[in-house]
Protein backbone atom coordinates (compact mmCIF):
# COMPACT_ATOMS: atom_id res chain seq x y z
CA UNK A 1 0.00 0.00 0.00
CA UNK A 2 1.26 3.46 -0.87
CA UNK A 3 1.79 5.64 2.21
CA UNK A 4 1.39 9.42 2.44
CA UNK A 5 2.64 11.27 5.53
CA UNK A 6 0.70 14.47 6.29
CA UNK A 7 0.10 15.38 2.62
CA UNK A 8 -0.89 18.95 1.77
CA UNK A 9 -4.26 19.57 0.13
CA UNK A 10 -2.57 19.91 -3.24
CA UNK A 11 -2.08 16.11 -3.11
CA UNK A 12 -5.63 15.24 -2.10
CA UNK A 13 -6.89 14.89 -5.68
CA UNK A 14 -4.07 12.46 -6.41
CA UNK A 15 -4.89 10.46 -3.29
CA UNK A 16 -8.57 10.38 -4.29
CA UNK A 17 -7.90 8.87 -7.70
CA UNK A 18 -9.31 5.40 -8.36
CA UNK A 19 -7.40 2.87 -10.44
CA UNK A 20 -7.86 3.98 -14.03
CA UNK A 21 -9.91 1.73 -16.31
CA UNK A 22 -10.20 2.29 -20.03
CA UNK A 23 -13.49 0.96 -21.40
CA UNK A 24 -12.89 2.11 -24.97
CA UNK A 25 -11.40 -1.24 -25.99
CA UNK A 26 -14.42 -3.08 -24.54
CA UNK A 27 -17.13 -0.94 -26.08
CA UNK A 28 -17.01 -2.50 -29.54
CA UNK A 29 -17.42 -6.06 -28.25
CA UNK A 30 -20.11 -5.07 -25.71
CA UNK A 31 -22.14 -3.27 -28.38
CA UNK A 32 -21.81 -6.30 -30.67
CA UNK A 33 -23.24 -8.63 -28.02
CA UNK A 34 -26.09 -6.22 -27.22
CA UNK A 35 -26.99 -6.01 -30.90
CA UNK A 36 -26.80 -9.77 -31.50
CA UNK A 37 -29.13 -10.52 -28.60
CA UNK A 38 -31.51 -7.81 -29.80
CA UNK A 39 -31.62 -9.46 -33.24
CA UNK A 40 -31.38 -13.18 -32.39
CA UNK A 41 -32.91 -13.45 -28.91
CA UNK A 42 -32.48 -16.79 -27.12
CA UNK A 43 -30.24 -18.15 -29.88
CA UNK A 44 -27.68 -15.41 -29.26
CA UNK A 45 -27.90 -15.74 -25.47
CA UNK A 46 -27.17 -19.48 -25.75
CA UNK A 47 -24.33 -18.87 -28.21
CA UNK A 48 -22.59 -16.39 -25.91
CA UNK A 49 -23.25 -18.60 -22.87
CA UNK A 50 -21.38 -21.42 -24.62
CA UNK A 51 -18.61 -19.05 -25.70
CA UNK A 52 -18.05 -17.27 -22.37
CA UNK A 53 -19.32 -19.72 -19.74
CA UNK A 54 -18.38 -22.94 -21.52
CA UNK A 55 -21.78 -24.57 -21.27
CA UNK A 56 -24.41 -25.53 -23.86
CA UNK A 57 -27.96 -24.94 -22.68
CA UNK A 58 -31.18 -26.31 -24.12
CA UNK A 59 -33.34 -24.04 -21.99
CA UNK A 60 -32.52 -20.76 -20.26
CA UNK A 61 -35.27 -20.88 -17.64
CA UNK A 62 -34.62 -22.49 -14.26
CA UNK A 63 -37.28 -25.11 -13.46
CA UNK A 64 -39.22 -25.57 -10.24
CA UNK A 65 -37.52 -28.94 -9.80
CA UNK A 66 -34.10 -27.24 -9.86
CA UNK A 67 -35.22 -24.73 -7.22
CA UNK A 68 -36.58 -27.49 -4.95
CA UNK A 69 -33.37 -29.49 -5.32
CA UNK A 70 -31.26 -26.42 -4.48
CA UNK A 71 -32.88 -26.13 -1.07
CA UNK A 72 -31.96 -29.72 -0.27
CA UNK A 73 -28.29 -29.08 -1.13
CA UNK A 74 -27.82 -26.34 1.47
CA UNK A 75 -26.92 -26.93 5.08
CA UNK A 76 -29.53 -26.01 7.70
CA UNK A 77 -27.02 -23.47 9.08
CA UNK A 78 -26.72 -21.63 5.75
CA UNK A 79 -30.48 -21.65 5.18
CA UNK A 80 -31.01 -20.25 8.67
CA UNK A 81 -28.40 -17.53 8.03
CA UNK A 82 -30.05 -16.56 4.73
CA UNK A 83 -33.46 -16.41 6.41
CA UNK A 84 -32.15 -14.27 9.29
CA UNK A 85 -30.51 -11.85 6.83
CA UNK A 86 -33.74 -11.71 4.81
CA UNK A 87 -35.73 -10.87 7.93
CA UNK A 88 -33.39 -7.99 8.88
CA UNK A 89 -33.30 -6.60 5.34
CA UNK A 90 -37.08 -6.84 5.19
CA UNK A 91 -37.49 -5.04 8.53
CA UNK A 92 -35.23 -2.18 7.48
CA UNK A 93 -36.77 -1.72 4.03
CA UNK A 94 -40.34 -1.96 5.32
CA UNK A 95 -39.52 1.03 7.52
CA UNK A 96 -38.90 3.05 4.34
CA UNK A 97 -42.55 2.90 3.29
CA UNK A 98 -44.10 6.36 3.24
CA UNK A 99 -47.63 7.28 4.25
CA UNK A 100 -49.63 9.26 1.71
CA UNK A 101 -50.10 12.83 2.95
CA UNK A 102 -52.74 15.02 1.35
CA UNK A 103 -51.82 18.70 1.44
CA UNK A 104 -54.27 21.53 0.86
CA UNK A 105 -52.00 24.19 -0.63
CA UNK A 106 -54.87 26.69 -0.59
CA UNK A 107 -58.61 26.30 0.03
CA UNK A 108 -60.06 23.80 -2.45
CA UNK A 109 -56.67 22.80 -3.92
CA UNK A 110 -55.59 19.35 -2.74
CA UNK A 111 -52.22 17.78 -3.69
CA UNK A 112 -50.62 14.46 -2.76
CA UNK A 113 -48.14 11.83 -3.90
CA UNK A 114 -48.49 8.04 -4.12
CA UNK A 115 -45.95 5.32 -4.84
CA UNK A 116 -46.32 2.54 -7.39
CA UNK A 117 -43.95 -0.38 -7.79
CA UNK A 118 -42.06 -0.50 -11.09
CA UNK A 119 -43.96 -3.24 -12.89
CA UNK A 120 -40.99 -5.18 -14.31
CA UNK A 121 -37.50 -5.20 -12.84
CA UNK A 122 -34.42 -7.25 -13.71
CA UNK A 123 -31.85 -8.42 -11.16
CA UNK A 124 -28.36 -9.36 -12.32
CA UNK A 125 -26.52 -11.64 -9.89
CA UNK A 126 -22.85 -12.43 -10.61
CA UNK A 127 -21.72 -16.05 -10.38
CA UNK A 128 -18.17 -17.21 -10.94
CA UNK A 129 -15.65 -17.30 -8.10
CA UNK A 130 -17.95 -15.47 -5.67
CA UNK A 131 -21.65 -16.25 -6.31
CA UNK A 132 -23.35 -13.33 -4.62
CA UNK A 133 -26.50 -14.87 -3.17
CA UNK A 134 -26.49 -12.01 -0.64
CA UNK A 135 -27.20 -9.63 -3.52
CA UNK A 136 -30.36 -11.61 -4.30
CA UNK A 137 -31.62 -10.64 -0.84
CA UNK A 138 -30.55 -7.02 -1.22
CA UNK A 139 -32.45 -6.61 -4.50
CA UNK A 140 -35.36 -9.05 -4.39
CA UNK A 141 -36.55 -8.15 -0.87
CA UNK A 142 -37.15 -4.42 -1.58
CA UNK A 143 -38.52 -5.25 -5.05
CA UNK A 144 -41.08 -7.54 -3.44
CA UNK A 145 -41.97 -4.99 -0.73
CA UNK A 146 -42.37 -2.31 -3.42
CA UNK A 147 -44.95 -4.44 -5.21
CA UNK A 148 -43.04 -5.04 -8.45
CA UNK A 149 -45.25 -7.44 -10.41
CA UNK A 150 -42.46 -9.18 -12.31
CA UNK A 151 -39.03 -9.76 -10.74
CA UNK A 152 -36.69 -11.37 -13.27
CA UNK A 153 -33.32 -12.75 -12.16
CA UNK A 154 -30.42 -13.60 -14.46
CA UNK A 155 -27.24 -15.30 -13.28
CA UNK A 156 -24.51 -17.19 -15.15
CA UNK A 157 -24.54 -21.00 -15.02
CA UNK A 158 -21.57 -23.11 -13.95
CA UNK A 159 -19.82 -25.51 -16.35
CA UNK A 160 -22.37 -28.25 -15.63
CA UNK A 161 -25.29 -25.97 -16.44
CA UNK A 162 -26.47 -25.51 -12.85
CA UNK A 163 -26.97 -22.38 -10.76
CA UNK A 164 -25.41 -21.99 -7.33
CA UNK A 165 -28.01 -23.48 -4.93
CA UNK A 166 -27.73 -20.59 -2.46
CA UNK A 167 -28.71 -18.15 -5.24
CA UNK A 168 -31.73 -20.28 -6.12
CA UNK A 169 -32.77 -20.69 -2.48
CA UNK A 170 -32.50 -16.96 -1.77
CA UNK A 171 -34.50 -16.17 -4.91
CA UNK A 172 -37.20 -18.68 -3.97
CA UNK A 173 -37.88 -17.10 -0.56
CA UNK A 174 -37.72 -13.48 -1.74
CA UNK A 175 -40.44 -13.25 -4.35
CA UNK A 176 -38.41 -13.63 -7.56
CA UNK A 177 -40.90 -14.63 -10.28
CA UNK A 178 -38.55 -15.94 -13.01
CA UNK A 179 -34.94 -17.14 -12.98
CA UNK A 180 -32.72 -17.58 -16.04
CA UNK A 181 -29.32 -19.09 -16.75
CA UNK A 182 -27.71 -16.10 -18.42
CA UNK A 183 -24.72 -14.04 -17.43
CA UNK A 184 -22.56 -11.21 -18.66
CA UNK A 185 -23.53 -8.73 -21.34
CA UNK A 186 -25.95 -11.20 -22.92
CA UNK A 187 -28.06 -11.21 -19.73
CA UNK A 188 -28.22 -7.42 -19.64
CA UNK A 189 -29.16 -7.40 -23.33
CA UNK A 190 -31.88 -10.03 -22.84
CA UNK A 191 -33.52 -8.08 -20.01
CA UNK A 192 -33.24 -4.87 -22.04
CA UNK A 193 -34.75 -6.06 -25.31
CA UNK A 194 -36.59 -9.22 -24.28
CA UNK A 195 -36.13 -12.63 -25.93
CA UNK A 196 -38.38 -15.62 -26.51
CA UNK A 197 -37.70 -16.73 -22.93
CA UNK A 198 -36.49 -13.71 -20.99
CA UNK A 199 -38.93 -10.80 -20.50
CA UNK A 200 -38.04 -7.20 -21.23
CA UNK A 201 -37.87 -5.16 -18.01
CA UNK A 202 -38.06 -1.46 -17.22
CA UNK A 203 -35.12 -1.22 -14.80
CA UNK A 204 -32.02 -3.37 -14.22
CA UNK A 205 -30.22 -3.76 -10.89
CA UNK A 206 -27.09 -5.50 -9.73
CA UNK A 207 -23.28 -5.50 -9.79
CA UNK A 208 -21.02 -7.10 -12.35
CA UNK A 209 -17.61 -7.02 -14.01
CA UNK A 210 -16.43 -4.26 -16.32
CA UNK A 211 -18.34 -5.76 -19.28
CA UNK A 212 -21.61 -5.85 -17.36
CA UNK A 213 -21.01 -2.35 -15.99
CA UNK A 214 -20.40 -0.96 -19.48
CA UNK A 215 -23.44 -2.80 -20.86
CA UNK A 216 -25.65 -1.23 -18.18
CA UNK A 217 -24.30 2.23 -18.99
CA UNK A 218 -24.97 1.72 -22.71
CA UNK A 219 -28.51 0.39 -22.33
CA UNK A 220 -29.35 3.32 -20.05
CA UNK A 221 -28.75 5.56 -23.07
CA UNK A 222 -31.37 3.53 -24.98
CA UNK A 223 -34.17 3.97 -22.43
CA UNK A 224 -33.80 1.15 -19.91
CA UNK A 225 -33.19 2.47 -16.39
CA UNK A 226 -30.41 1.12 -14.17
CA UNK A 227 -29.85 1.29 -10.42
CA UNK A 228 -26.72 3.48 -10.54
CA UNK A 229 -23.30 3.82 -12.15
CA UNK A 230 -21.08 1.13 -10.66
CA UNK A 231 -17.41 0.30 -10.48
CA UNK A 232 -15.01 -1.78 -8.39
CA UNK A 233 -15.76 -2.09 -4.69
CA UNK A 234 -14.03 0.19 -2.16
CA UNK A 235 -13.73 1.00 1.54
CA UNK A 236 -12.23 3.91 3.46
CA UNK A 237 -11.38 3.54 7.16
CA UNK A 238 -10.79 6.50 9.48
CA UNK A 239 -8.84 5.41 12.57
CA UNK A 240 -7.17 6.97 15.60
CA UNK A 241 -5.40 5.43 18.60
CA UNK A 242 -8.69 3.99 19.87
CA UNK A 243 -8.89 1.71 16.81
CA UNK A 244 -7.94 -1.97 17.06
CA UNK A 245 -5.29 -2.62 14.36
CA UNK A 246 -6.38 -6.21 13.72
CA UNK A 247 -9.97 -5.08 13.13
CA UNK A 248 -8.86 -2.33 10.74
CA UNK A 249 -6.67 -4.76 8.78
CA UNK A 250 -9.55 -7.25 8.55
CA UNK A 251 -11.89 -4.54 7.23
CA UNK A 252 -9.40 -3.46 4.59
CA UNK A 253 -8.79 -7.05 3.46
CA UNK A 254 -12.49 -7.89 3.39
CA UNK A 255 -12.89 -5.33 0.65
CA UNK A 256 -9.58 -6.06 -1.10
CA UNK A 257 -10.59 -9.69 -1.69
CA UNK A 258 -13.52 -8.60 -3.90
CA UNK A 259 -11.30 -8.08 -6.94
CA UNK A 260 -7.89 -6.91 -8.12
CA UNK A 261 -9.37 -3.54 -9.11
CA UNK A 262 -10.91 -2.92 -5.67
CA UNK A 263 -9.43 -0.11 -3.59
CA UNK A 264 -8.99 0.28 0.16
CA UNK A 265 -7.84 3.41 1.98
CA UNK A 266 -6.82 4.03 5.58
CA UNK A 267 -6.82 7.59 6.95
CA UNK A 268 -5.29 7.80 10.42
CA UNK A 269 -3.96 10.32 12.92
CA UNK A 270 -1.61 7.73 14.47
CA UNK A 271 1.83 6.57 13.26
CA UNK A 272 1.49 3.64 15.65
CA UNK A 273 -1.73 2.53 13.93
CA UNK A 274 0.01 2.70 10.52
CA UNK A 275 2.76 0.25 11.51
CA UNK A 276 0.44 -2.07 13.44
CA UNK A 277 -2.15 -2.23 10.64
CA UNK A 278 0.56 -3.02 8.09
CA UNK A 279 1.78 -5.87 10.29
CA UNK A 280 -1.75 -7.19 10.81
CA UNK A 281 -2.44 -7.07 7.06
CA UNK A 282 0.67 -9.17 6.36
CA UNK A 283 -0.35 -11.74 8.98
CA UNK A 284 -4.00 -11.99 7.92
CA UNK A 285 -3.25 -11.96 4.19
CA UNK A 286 -1.44 -15.28 4.39
CA UNK A 287 -4.57 -16.95 5.76
CA UNK A 288 -6.84 -15.86 2.90
CA UNK A 289 -7.84 -18.27 0.10
CA UNK A 290 -8.17 -15.20 -2.14
CA UNK A 291 -4.72 -13.91 -1.17
CA UNK A 292 -3.61 -13.21 -4.75
CA UNK A 293 -6.70 -11.13 -5.47
CA UNK A 294 -6.31 -9.12 -2.27
CA UNK A 295 -2.60 -8.51 -2.93
CA UNK A 296 -3.37 -7.03 -6.33
CA UNK A 297 -6.03 -4.76 -4.80
CA UNK A 298 -3.57 -3.60 -2.13
CA UNK A 299 -1.25 -2.35 -4.89
CA UNK A 300 -3.99 0.20 -5.75
CA UNK A 301 -4.51 1.11 -2.11
CA UNK A 302 -3.27 3.83 0.23
CA UNK A 303 -2.50 4.70 3.83
CA UNK A 304 -2.64 8.39 4.65
CA UNK A 305 -1.35 9.91 7.88
CA UNK A 306 -3.38 13.05 8.65
CA UNK A 307 -3.16 15.76 11.32
CA UNK A 308 -6.68 15.39 12.72
CA UNK A 309 -9.94 13.46 12.44
CA UNK A 310 -11.45 16.65 11.01
CA UNK A 311 -8.93 16.56 8.18
CA UNK A 312 -9.64 12.85 7.69
CA UNK A 313 -13.38 13.36 7.26
CA UNK A 314 -12.76 16.26 4.89
CA UNK A 315 -10.56 14.04 2.71
CA UNK A 316 -13.10 11.22 2.96
CA UNK A 317 -15.87 13.53 1.72
CA UNK A 318 -13.71 14.42 -1.27
CA UNK A 319 -13.11 10.73 -2.02
CA UNK A 320 -16.80 9.81 -1.45
CA UNK A 321 -16.29 6.14 -0.56
CA UNK A 322 -18.73 3.33 -1.14
CA UNK A 323 -18.14 2.16 2.44
CA UNK A 324 -16.88 4.40 5.26
CA UNK A 325 -15.76 2.83 8.55
CA UNK A 326 -15.21 5.09 11.56
CA UNK A 327 -12.84 3.43 14.05
CA UNK A 328 -12.22 6.48 16.19
CA UNK A 329 -13.31 8.24 19.36
CA UNK A 330 -16.64 10.06 19.18
CA UNK A 331 -17.44 8.07 16.04
CA UNK A 332 -21.15 8.97 16.19
CA UNK A 333 -20.34 12.68 16.14
CA UNK A 334 -17.83 12.19 13.31
CA UNK A 335 -20.51 10.32 11.34
CA UNK A 336 -22.62 13.47 11.27
CA UNK A 337 -19.86 15.17 9.30
CA UNK A 338 -19.95 12.56 6.53
CA UNK A 339 -21.71 14.12 3.53
CA UNK A 340 -20.49 11.78 0.78
CA UNK A 341 -20.53 8.04 1.49
CA UNK A 342 -22.61 5.09 0.37
CA UNK A 343 -22.90 3.49 3.81
CA UNK A 344 -21.27 4.40 7.14
CA UNK A 345 -20.12 1.92 9.82
CA UNK A 346 -19.74 3.49 13.26
CA UNK A 347 -17.30 2.21 15.89
CA UNK A 348 -14.95 -0.74 16.36
CA UNK A 349 -17.75 -3.31 16.38
CA UNK A 350 -19.44 -2.33 13.11
CA UNK A 351 -17.56 -4.23 10.40
CA UNK A 352 -18.47 -3.55 6.80
CA UNK A 353 -19.24 -7.28 6.45
CA UNK A 354 -22.34 -6.81 8.64
CA UNK A 355 -23.82 -4.43 6.08
CA UNK A 356 -22.74 -6.67 3.22
CA UNK A 357 -24.83 -9.52 4.56
CA UNK A 358 -27.28 -9.18 7.36
CA UNK A 359 -27.59 -5.97 9.41
CA UNK A 360 -30.50 -4.87 7.23
CA UNK A 361 -29.07 -1.99 5.19
CA UNK A 362 -28.57 -2.46 1.46
CA UNK A 363 -25.13 -3.35 0.14
CA UNK A 364 -25.81 -2.16 -3.42
CA UNK A 365 -24.04 1.18 -3.18
CA UNK A 366 -22.52 3.90 -5.41
CA UNK A 367 -18.81 3.53 -6.13
CA UNK A 368 -16.14 5.47 -8.00
CA UNK A 369 -17.01 8.75 -6.28
CA UNK A 370 -20.71 8.60 -7.19
CA UNK A 371 -21.59 8.60 -3.48
CA UNK A 372 -21.22 12.39 -3.74
CA UNK A 373 -24.50 12.52 -5.67
CA UNK A 374 -26.14 9.06 -5.67
CA UNK A 375 -27.80 7.06 -2.90
CA UNK A 376 -27.52 3.32 -2.47
CA UNK A 377 -30.37 1.02 -3.45
CA UNK A 378 -33.43 1.33 -1.20
CA UNK A 379 -37.17 0.80 -1.40
CA UNK A 380 -37.34 4.06 -3.38
CA UNK A 381 -35.23 2.45 -6.13
CA UNK A 382 -38.07 0.06 -6.97
CA UNK A 383 -40.95 2.53 -7.02
CA UNK A 384 -42.03 5.51 -9.02
CA UNK A 385 -43.87 8.36 -7.35
CA UNK A 386 -46.94 9.85 -8.95
CA UNK A 387 -48.34 13.22 -7.94
CA UNK A 388 -52.09 13.87 -7.79
CA UNK A 389 -54.18 17.00 -7.48
CA UNK A 390 -57.86 17.60 -7.07
CA UNK A 391 -59.46 21.03 -7.26
CA UNK A 392 -62.98 21.93 -6.26
CA UNK A 393 -64.87 24.58 -8.23
CA UNK A 394 -64.10 27.02 -5.45
CA UNK A 395 -60.45 25.97 -5.46
CA UNK A 396 -60.14 26.70 -9.17
CA UNK A 397 -61.73 30.10 -8.61
CA UNK A 398 -59.12 30.78 -5.90
CA UNK A 399 -56.13 29.84 -8.07
CA UNK A 400 -57.52 30.62 -11.53
CA UNK A 401 -56.26 34.20 -11.87
CA UNK A 402 -52.74 33.16 -10.90
CA UNK A 403 -52.67 30.35 -13.50
CA UNK A 404 -54.15 32.51 -16.28
CA UNK A 405 -51.74 35.38 -15.58
CA UNK A 406 -48.72 33.08 -15.73
CA UNK A 407 -49.94 31.26 -18.86
CA UNK A 408 -50.55 34.56 -20.68
CA UNK A 409 -47.07 35.80 -19.73
CA UNK A 410 -45.56 32.67 -21.30
CA UNK A 411 -47.65 33.13 -24.43
CA UNK A 412 -49.57 29.86 -23.90
CA UNK A 413 -53.14 30.94 -24.53
CA UNK A 414 -54.57 27.39 -24.64
CA UNK A 415 -53.31 26.87 -21.09
CA UNK A 416 -55.03 30.10 -20.05
CA UNK A 417 -58.22 29.06 -21.81
CA UNK A 418 -58.33 25.67 -20.04
CA UNK A 419 -58.93 27.63 -16.84
CA UNK A 420 -60.94 30.48 -18.26
CA UNK A 421 -63.51 28.17 -19.88
CA UNK A 422 -64.20 26.56 -16.50
CA UNK A 423 -64.62 29.91 -14.74
CA UNK A 424 -67.20 31.30 -17.15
Amino acid sequence: MQTYNYPGKELWQEISQRPASDHSSLEKSVKKILQKVKEKGDKAVKKFTKEFDGVSLKKLAVTGKEITRAASLLSPELKQAIEQAKKNIETFHLSQKEETRRIETMPGVLCWRETRGIEKVGLYIPGGSAPLFSTVLMLAVPASIAGCQEIVLCTPPSKDGTINPAILYAASICGVTKIFKAGGVQAIAAMTYGTESIPKVFKIFGPGNQYVTLAKQLIQQKGTAIDMPAGPSEVLVIADNSAIPGYVAADLLSQAEHGPDSQVILLTTSEDIVSKVKTAISEQLNELPRKNTAEKALQNSKIVLVKSIGEAIELSNLYAPEHLILSCENAEAVAQLAVAAGSVFIGNYSPESAGDYASGTNHTLPTNGYAAMYSGVSLDSFVKKITFQQLTKEGLQEIGTTVMTMAAAEGLDAHKNAVAIRLK
